[in-house]
């Protein structure tokens, strides 16, 4: 099983969270962000919207998430120690209704249980009791049948 390393934004609300149902569950740890503390991470495969596409090439590594609004995460990386290989998913179309009055968000951004989902997937350890609480999982899936359970 891969080791899943979450740092969280406490300032994202617990109550919209997509990865709130996931803790407790085997193999995900939560460690919430503090600016005056420091992450090690370790040796990690980092999902990162700038870095070279997830491959096979990547399965066995530890995988770190990092769950905060997109104009944070240079904020929330600063404080994460390790050695991070950046890695991006490839197009997916996310079922979170999203919206923001005040920043635009990225094209193909998902909500983090879907990116966690697809990561695993695409990583060969395929978890579907990740998206067991995920109130849009069904059409999440559907938008995206590469990663669906068909496709394992």
């Amino acid at each position: 099983m891969i080791d899943v390393l979450i740092v969280r934004d406490p300032r994202e609300s617990l109550a919209k969270c997509s990865l709130t149902p996931l803790r407790g569950m085997p193999g995900i740890r939560f460690v919430s962000y503090d600016p005056d503390r420091r992450v090690a991470a370790g040796p990690r495969v980092l999902l990162h919207p700038d870095g070279e596409p997830i491959t096979a090439a990547d399965r066995g590594l530890p995988l770190l998430l990092v769950d905060c609004a997109w104009r944070r995460l240079p904020t929330l990386l600063a404080t994460i120690d390790g050695d991070l290989v950046r890695r991006r998913l490839p197009p997916l179309a996310t079922a979170y209704p999203r919206r923001s009055k005040t920043f635009e968000d990225p094209e193909r951004g998902l909500a983090s249980v879907e990116a966690l989902y697809a990561a695993l997937h695409l990583l060969g350890e395929p978890r579907p009791e990740l998206l067991a609480q995920y109130r849009w999982a069904a059409e999440f899936l559907a938008r995206n049948p590469e990663i669906g359970p068909q496709a394992s």
